[in-house]
């Protein structure tokens, strides 16, 4: 006896095969991804008030930290983060119009936009780590305490928006075998637009990141 899920799966095989109305629960796959992208918010948002917390406990040593990152680094992979977000709704944009290959083109420059900042923030890690400068390093055990909680907050939270960033380049790069395919076209691309709306979220969160590490005056 097959499953529900796959009596499901076959009849909607059926239902497109012969050309008959497929329902589809856009409402509700928009509804799940606005509740998912809100539990992503209030981990963020936890992070903001700790660092908030803590800033507001060592003004003057988060700003001596923030004076060694690379303000120059951090200003180009919030360029290249902003143009990817304008790339993800020119695909969503492309697809709407019936121009699928438009739309693929459109998310592999996303993608291969995400793995530039992923470059980027690599080499400025190493840069921290080569001299010391990572939670536990030898060289930032000797600074204040409020220095120390800056680096240690900075890679915890750069860290986990690298991985948001990693999570989003293998929904997108899905996405785009989907386009390839014909499974997602004119008529059915709300999982373009859900893979859009978690994009435009983490490309937001760089956007408070940056001032707060990089700008932390």
């Amino acid at each position: 006896m097959s499953s529900p899920a796959a009596q499901a799966h076959t009849d909607l095989a059926h239902a497109e095969a012969h050309g008959q109305a497929v329902h589809r629960d856009y409402a509700g796959a928009k509804i799940g991804m606005w509740l998912f992208l809100f539990t992503e918010i209030l981990l963020f948002g936890g992070l903001f008030i700790l660092y908030s917390a803590y800033r507001a406990k060592y003004p003057h040593e988060f700003h001596e930290a923030s004076n060694e990152l690379n303000f120059v680094i951090g200003v180009i992979n919030t360029v290249v983060l902003l143009t990817s977000s304008l790339s993800m709704a020119l695909s969503i944009s492309a697809v709407q119009k019936g121009n699928r290959r438009l739309s693929m083109i459109f998310l592999a420059a996303t993608v291969v936009l995400g793995g530039v900042f992923l470059v980027n923030k690599y080499f400025e890690w190493m840069v921290k780590i080569h001299h010391g400068l990572y939670p536990n390093g030898p060289e930032l055990l000797k600074r204040k305490p409020g220095e120390i909680l800056f680096f240690g907050l900075y890679f915890t939270m750069t860290g986990l928006h690298g991985l948001h960033v990693i999570a989003g380049m293998i929904v997108l790069s899905i996405l785009l075998v989907l386009l390839a395919k014909g499974r997602i076209g004119q008529d059915d691309y709300i999982k373009l637009e859900n893979g859009g709306l978690y994009w435009h979220l983490v490309d937001v969160i760089w956007i408070f990141l940056l001032p707060l590490f990089y700008l932390a005056a």
